[in-house]
């Protein structure tokens, strides 16, 4: 049998509450940047999970900073989606609601540089 607590006020969201990419999501993300460790163009990631926001940071090297970001922003759901793909300069490669399509600018990326 399940306990549930109730939350010190109904209605209002949990302020401790974090964004974070499902299973399915990391499944995708974990697949392409598998595919891109195995061709030698990618050697590390980093998660981060916050209040408004959950980021997916993939590194060429471990010590410097993030060549993409995958960022998944419920609150953008209904208008640009809530799923992006951000350049290292912070320019948006791609925007969107489905995380298959969105992350499909990278995956070309990858067999380009594989050619």
């Amino acid at each position: 049998m399940t306990v549930m607590t109730p939350t010190p006020f109904p209605g209002r969201p949990d302020p401790h509450a974090q964004v974070a990419f499902d299973r399915m999501e990391l499944n995708l993300i974990l697949g392409l940047y598998g595919r891109a460790v195995a061709a030698g163009e990618w050697r590390d990631y980093g998660m981060s999970f916050l209040k408004d926001v959950a980021v997916f940071s993939i590194f060429r090297r471990t010590a410097e900073h993030p060549i993409y970001r995958i960022e998944k922003r419920p609150k953008l759901r209904s208008r640009q989606g809530q799923y992006s793909v951000i350049g290292m300069d912070g320019q948006i490669l791609k925007r969107g609601s489905d995380l298959r399509a969105v992350l499909g600018v990278l995956d070309r990326k990858l067999i380009r540089a594989i050619e």
